[in-house]
């Protein structure tokens, strides 16, 4: 049996309940092959005292986006992902709307995964450039 995009979709996000990405508000919004995007609200809860979108806030949203890009990849009976590197360039501020995250695949090995992830704001602005090496590793029994 085959989970269509929106039943997964809602499955992930209600992964999410009770974590950093509820209180952040992050959101998977769509998928396919090779991507995953997830939005998150700017709104003063992840604001810097000045009153644009905190870095850090930015990196959560990129390193969970990743996270479950790769995860949807993987047997996650047998599986879980780690993130063992994430690095970010923020290049524009934002300080309200929604930030998206794509994040992309470029190596999707068995035990390492590499992605390229855009941080855009709601008019495609390019806000932060992340890439996060994970890893899966095998649960044990």
């Amino acid at each position: 049996m085959q989970i269509s995009k929106e039943e997964l979709l809602k499955k992930a996000n209600e992964q999410c309940k009770n974590t950093l990405l509820e209180t952040l508000e992050i959101e998977m919004i769509d998928f396919g092959d090779d991507y995953l995007v997830a939005r998150m609200p700017v709104t003063p809860k992840v604001h810097q005292p000045d009153g644009v979108l905190h870095g850090g806030a930015t990196v959560a949203l990129a390193e969970s986006t990743g996270s479950f890009a790769a995860h949807l990849f993987i047997d996650v009976e047998k599986y879980f992902v780690r993130g063992i590197e994430i690095t970010a360039n923020h290049v524009k501020g934002v300080s309200e709307g929604f930030v998206y995250a794509k994040a992309k695949f470029l190596h999707k090995g068995r035990t390492t995964q590499l992605f390229e992830i855009k941080v855009t704001d709601d008019n495609d602005n390019l806000i932060s450039f992340c890439k996060l090496s994970t890893i899966a590793l095998p649960k044990q029994k």
